[in-house]
C-alpha cells in the first residue's frame, strides 16, 4: 500500500460497541452506571483503607492502589464508550488517540506488576512471617508502588512510539471501540508484522512473566498453608489469597485472548475488551471487600460510624 504525504490523519473513526437495534439507551445506561460504580466502589475501598488504622498494612496500601489503577483503566476507556453511542462520539483525534493508547498500556502493565507484587507482598506474609515486617517496610512498599507506574509508563511509551511512528494513509476508520495498539496496526500503509511480533514478544514476555511468578508465589504459599496444623488458621490463610487469585484470573484471560492474538478480528474482541475495562475494575472492589473480613469490618464500621 502507498502512502500519501500526509503521515498520519488528523482523526480516527471509532466503530464503538456492537448492539442490536433498539439496545442503544440500555446499553448507554449499563455502560454509565458500571462507571459510576467502578468509581465509588473503589474510592469507598481507599477510604475504608484510610479510616482505619488496622488496615494500615501493606496488603492494604497495595490494594488502595490497586483500586486507583482500576478507576484510572475504566476513565480512560468507559466515557469515550459511552461518547460512542452517538455518531459525533464516535471521532477522536490522532492526539486524543496516541494519549488513550499511552495511558491504557501504561495502566495495563502497571496492574501486572502489581498483581505480582501483592502475590509477593502474601508470600512473605505466609511464608516468612518472621522476616516480612523487615522486608516489607512501608519505604519499600512506596518504592515498589512507584515501580509499578515507571515501568508501566516506559513500556507504555515503547508500545505508543513503536505504534505511531509509523506512516497511516487516508484509511482512519479503527474496527474497534478505543484505541488500540492491535486495531490501530492495521490502519498503516506499510507492513507491520515485525511490528506485531515485537507486540506480541512485549506483552507476552511481561504477562507470562508476572503470571509465572504469580502462580509460583502461591505454589509456596499452599504448600505453607497446608502445613499449619490448626483449620482457623488456614481457613484464614486461604481467605487472604483466594481473593488475590480470583481477581489475577479475571484480570489476565481476557488480556490473553486480546492481546496474545493481535492480527485476529474476532467479533468477540470488543466484548471481551469491555470486560477487561469496565467489568472487572467494578468486581476487585466488591471481591475484596465480601472476600476479606478485615475489609468487612472496616466497612460497617465506617458506615454506621461506630469505631468499635
Amino acid at each position: 500500500m502507498e502512502c500519501p504525504n500526509q503521515s498520519s490523519p488528523h482523526d480516527f473513526i471509532l466503530s464503538g460497541f456492537p448492539y442490536p437495534q433498539g439496545f442503544k439507551l440500555p446499553l448507554l445506561l449499563f455502560f454509565s452506571i458500571m462507571f459510576a460504580l467502578t468509581l465509588s466502589g473503589n474510592s469507598l475501598i481507599i477510604l475504608v483503607v484510610i479510616s482505619d488504622l488496622q488496615l494500615h498494612k501493606p496488603m492494604y496500601w497495595f490494594l488502595c492502589h490497586l483500586s486507583i489503577l482500576d478507576m484510572a483503566f475504566s476513565a480512560v476507556v468507559v466515557p469515550k464508550v459511552i461518547a460512542g453511542f452517538s455518531s459525533r462520539g464516535k471521532i477522536i483525534s490522532f492526539a486524543s488517540c496516541v494519549t488513550q493508547v499511552f495511558f491504557l498500556n501504561s495502566v495495563g502493565c502497571a496492574e501486572s506488576f502489581l498483581y505480582t507484587l501483592m502475590a509477593y507482598d502474601r508470600f512473605l506474609a505466609i511464608c516468612k512471617p518472621l522476616h516480612y515486617t523487615n522486608i516489607m517496610s512501608w519505604k519499600v512498599c512506596l518504592v515498589l508502588s512507584l515501580g509499578t507506574i515507571i515501568g508501566g509508563s516506559l513500556n507504555s511509551a515503547f508500545l505508543t512510539s513503536l505504534t505511531f511512528h509509523l506512516p497511516y494513509g487516508e484509511d482512519n476508520y479503527i474496527d474497534y471501540v478505543f484505541c488500540d495498539v492491535p486495531s490501530i496496526l492495521k490502519l498503516a500503509c506499510v507492513d507491520v508484522k515485525f511490528s506485531e511480533l515485537m507486540i506480541i514478544i512485549d506483552m507476552g514476555f511481561i504477562a507470562m512473566t508476572c503470571f509465572s511468578l504469580i502462580l509460583a508465589s502461591y505454589a509456596y504459599i499452599i504448600t505453607a498453608i497446608l502445613k499449619i496444623s490448626s483449620s482457623e488458621g488456614r481457613q484464614r490463610a486461604f481467605s487472604t489469597c483466594t481473593a488475590h487469585l480470583t481477581v489475577v484470573f479475571i484480570y489476565y484471560l481476557p488480556l490473553f485472548y486480546r492481546y496474545m492474538r493481535p492480527a485476529s478480528q474476532d467479533s468477540m474482541d470488543s466484548v471481551v475488551s469491555m470486560f477487561y475495562t469496565t467489568i472487572t475494575p467494578l468486581l476487585n472492589p466488591v471481591i475484596y471487600t465480601l472476600r476479606n473480613k478485615a475489609m468487612k469490618t472496616a466497612l460497617v464500621k465506617l458506615c454506621t460510624g461506630n469505631p468499635e
